[in-house]
């Protein structure tokens, strides 16, 4: 009995040594595998901020494109508030609207001028072709004289123009001329920040300009992108505002050469006027 106990203590210690042999070794392993985790956390930790910084930064860059791009029709509009001027200039285009528009403001006593500007258009071609077809500027004044504005109040500026810098040029030198100060500029609501920045930035030391917008235009600020006509006026104001702030690198195509059809002086009614 006593030798079966002797040979059997040793195989008990051996087995003992196993078991703490094992013991130890997960000890390590645990230790190892705590020491490499936290390791790793301060890793992890920074990615999470990098990319939660990263999705909150597009995400603001989304959130405020979205905006801007919304928010260009309301921006696009600049109106200024009347008060009594020394003439009323309609720029070209929106045929009969901002005559319209005009006429009422001479009625309700802004000004006892109305202006017109010269369109260098296709009519002095057509001209030359024996083809008798109306300028701008003459249908604007059969419009003006048909609600009841006199002749002797409209006049035409000689100078041809082509686009709204050279427009806006030709009126704030007939208002210098004219040793006036004020004048009150009639054109459509999406051109009237454009107007505004192209008269500051170019004219303004030749009197005040009064940006107006026809009343009855039909761009809707809050929603300009639902319509063709809306996105075609923002893309193409906005194309004008960025040539304005560069220093109107791009230019109008010059006018050929060619006979001013209309004068400086007042306006003779026109045999079709009424």
């Amino acid at each position: 009995m006593s030798c079966l106990a002797t040979q059997l203590l040793p195989i008990a210690v051996d087995q003992r040594s196993v078991i703490g042999v094992k013991t130890s070794l997960r000890k390590d392993d645990v230790t190892m595998g705590s020491t490499i985790g936290m390791r790793d956390r301060p890793g992890k930790l920074r990615l999470r901020v990098l990319l939660c910084t990263v999705s909150t930064i597009v995400l603001l860059g989304i959130t405020a494109g979205t905006v801007c791009v919304f928010g260009l029709g309301q921006w696009l509009v600049h109106e200024d508030r009347l008060h009594p001027a020394t003439a009323i200039a309609i720029l070209s285009g929106n045929t009969p609207e901002r005559a319209l528009e005009a006429a009422q403001l001479y009625d309700d006593g802004y000004a006892t001028e109305i202006w017109l500007t010269h369109p260098g258009s296709r009519v002095d071609a057509l001209a030359d072709l024996g083809i008798n077809f109306p300028g701008e500027d003459e249908v604007n004044t059969r419009v003006l004289r048909r609600v009841g504005v006199p002749a002797k109040a409209i006049h035409v500026l000689d100078s041809p123009i082509v686009n709204t810098d050279n427009e806006l040029e030709v009126i704030s030198a007939a208002l210098q001329k004219r040793g006036g100060h004020t004048v009150i500029i009639v054109t459509n609501r999406s051109h009237t920040r454009r107007v505004r920045l192209l008269w500051d930035k170019y004219y303004a030391a030749r009197g005040e300009a009064l940006v107006h917008s026809v009343s009855s235009d039909t761009f809707e600020p809050s929603h300009w992108w639902r319509y063709s006509a809306g996105v075609t006026q923002v893309m193409h104001e906005v194309m004008g505002i960025v040539n304005a702030w560069a220093g109107l690198p791009v230019q109008a195509t010059p006018l050929p050469n060619s006979p001013v059809l209309a004068t400086s002086q007042s306006v003779h009614e026109h045999a079709a006027a009424d």
